[in-house]
């Protein structure tokens, strides 16, 4: 079976009509629309990124009907293979990111993407490790429900680990779970900390399976051995009492430290910490403060 990006949806919604039916244990290849809905292209500057419509971000394809799936299962996807578009978007979304108050002007870089890498910048290439940043099931709750947060079942959880050779298993909320993807990435860090990773379409190659009874209480993932980083890295930190603060000190840092490197604008250094920076909690108990770190491999500073 195999998917167009044209059925596609912008919300969370158990009242809308499955696409397509699967059996358990199937394989079906999906095309997935770029984060902006088709916004965004080649061409596009930072206008269009300020006038972009929430509404239409984050398409996702389907929903596929997963026969026999019913409430208290556990919906287990394996992604076989995974294929981006030859370009990609990242940007500076007025209003969103971690650090939105310290870059509120929309910002944007259109990446080529081809040979393993994604030319975020001239001459600077991150590496392509595909992904999916939004995946789930159809929520048991009634009407529509926003595309932006993650949920107990799935979503947009930007978890840059869900790629080929990754596994993810989900609660199931309603018969047939009605399961849906799309938002899918090029190049992110942990965190996405500006709010976007190399965005582009894709087509993903999945099976899906049903475990009778066993639903997890929140989403679980076995990760594929290349989303691991292992080179020296750059690492910046944050420390405090509140994770989110700390999160935020952490980045800021990064920025300053890659800009004062590197001569780059903070602006591309914040995009940059965003599609090849991983965030990650170092400490979380010596009370009263926390550690947040923030790591770039040195290989990507020009």
């Amino acid at each position: 079976m195999h998917i167009r990006r044209t059925s596609v949806h912008n919300a969370w919604d158990n009242a809308i009509e499955p696409i397509a039916a699967i059996a358990p244990g199937a394989e079906l290849t999906v095309e997935t629309a770029d984060a902006s809905g088709g916004q965004l292209g080649p061409a596009s500057g930072a206008a269009d990124v300020a006038a972009l419509d929430f509404g239409r971000v984050n398409p996702v394809t389907g929903p596929f009907l997963v026969e026999g799936a019913a409430p208290g299962d556990a919906l287990v996807i394996d992604v076989l293979d995974m294929s981006v578009g030859d370009w990609g978007w990242t940007a500076c979304i007025p209003g969103f990111g971690l650090l939105a108050d310290d870059f509120p002007d929309a910002h944007l870089r259109v990446s080529a993407i081809g040979d393993g890498g994604a030319e975020l910048l001239p001459g600077l290439r991150v590496p392509v490790v595909p992904m999916i940043g939004t995946i789930g099931v159809a929520p048991p709750e009634p009407g529509e429900h926003s595309i932006v947060p993650p949920r107990r079942w799935g979503g947009n959880m930007d978890v840059r680990h869900i790629g080929p050779g990754a596994r993810l298993v989900l609660p199931v909320g309603v018969d047939g779970a009605l399961l849906s993807l799309g938002d899918a990435h090029a190049a992110m860090g942990d965190g996405e900390v500006c709010g976007t990773g190399v965005e582009t379409d894709a087509t993903v190659r999945l099976r899906v399976d049903v475990r009778r009874g066993a639903a997890p209480p929140t989403p679980v993932i076995e990760t594929d051995p290349r989303t691991q980083r292992t080179g020296a890295a750059l690492v910046t930190t944050g420390i405090g009492p509140d994770l989110m603060q700390a999160s935020r000190d952490a980045a800021r840092a990064l920025v300053a430290e890659v800009a004062a490197r590197t001569g780059m604008a903070p602006v591309d250094a914040y995009l940059l910490a965003s599609v090849a920076a991983d965030l990650k909690i170092s400490e979380i108990v010596d009370a009263p403060n926390w550690i947040v770190s923030a790591h770039l491999e040195l290989s990507l500073l020009p």
